[in-house]
């Protein structure tokens, strides 16, 4: 007599199980048939993601060399240079020359206007033209050197010492730079005084000057006494040696960029050379 055999009933557990699978499989066959509606070779395509450091920012053009250039925003936005020098004035407003620092934003936006001006130079040779557009008294508007945290609680520069002017005097003839920092005093009401550096420059290119320091001094003595004990850490940050590219000069605005990276903005000042 054949055996019968009997299969046990489903369980609770089992039921759900198949429910599961197919469930599943309904999705599954739902999915690949709007797969196939939307991509006919019924394969999804592998996405392509640009990597941020080689994509390039917007609105940036490109040189003849790949380099990324001035901002083509900006040039639609301001055609003229005396449009974009109002621009960069306004940018530079309550910013105490940047020397405490400024937002990455702000920083970037004024970077962006010094690069526009820059493609503008009405002075491409400025080497040749020293003497009629470089020789004279110059005041800082902006630098991106900065003063910050320690360095300036030691220099005494968060309530004790403000910094006043900084003048910058070329004398062409003689192939010198003078650079005076002057400071304010707030714990004497009448000690005012400097910081002079002495340097002499040599034209190595049609854009470019080497520079060499040469002497530097503080007065008064008092003053002296104050910044004596980090005296050298004053002049490391405003020590001028190396090279100087002037990237644009008119009749009274110059911007130039150091060996170290750093951007100066100045402009023409009729205080006396003293």
């Amino acid at each position: 007599m054949a055996a019968l055999f009997l299969r046990p009933p489903f369980s609770c557990h089992d039921v759900a199980r198949v429910r599961h699978l197919e469930v599943n499989r309904s999705a599954q066959l739902g999915i690949k048939s709007l797969i196939c509606r939307e991509y006919p070779s019924g394969k999804r395509p592998k996405l392509a993601f640009a990597s941020a450091a080689t994509a390039p920012a917007a609105g940036l053009l490109d040189d003849a060399n790949g380099k990324q250039g001035v901002d083509k925003q900006l040039q639609e936005d301001y055609k003229t240079t005396e449009e974009i020098r109002s621009a960069l004035y306004q940018k530079l407003d309550g910013i105490n020359r940047g020397i405490f620092g400024v937002t990455s934003a702000k920083k970037l936006e004024i970077e962006r206007l010094v690069e526009l001006l820059e493609s503008q130079n009405p002075t491409p040779q400025p080497t040749d033209h020293l003497l009629d557009k470089v020789d004279g008294c110059w005041k800082l508007v902006y630098s991106t050197i900065t003063i910050l945290g320690a360095k300036r609680t030691k220099l005494g520069l968060r309530d004790f010492i403000t910094l006043d002017d900084f003048i910058q005097i070329i004398d062409v003839a003689k192939e010198k730079a003078v650079n005076v920092i002057k400071f304010n005093v707030r714990a004497f009401k009448l000690l005012t005084g400097q910081l002079t550096i002495e340097a002499s420059y040599k034209i190595v290119s049609k854009t470019r000057v080497d520079i060499k320091l040469e002497n530097s001094s503080i007065t008064p003595d008092q003053l002296m006494n104050l910044f004596q004990k980090n005296y050298d850490l004053l002049l490391a940050i405003f020590n001028p040696e190396g090279w100087l590219e002037i990237t644009y000069v008119d009749d009274t605005m110059r911007i130039g960029r150091d060996d170290k990276g750093n951007i100066f903005i100045l402009e023409r000042t009729e205080q006396a050379k003293d």
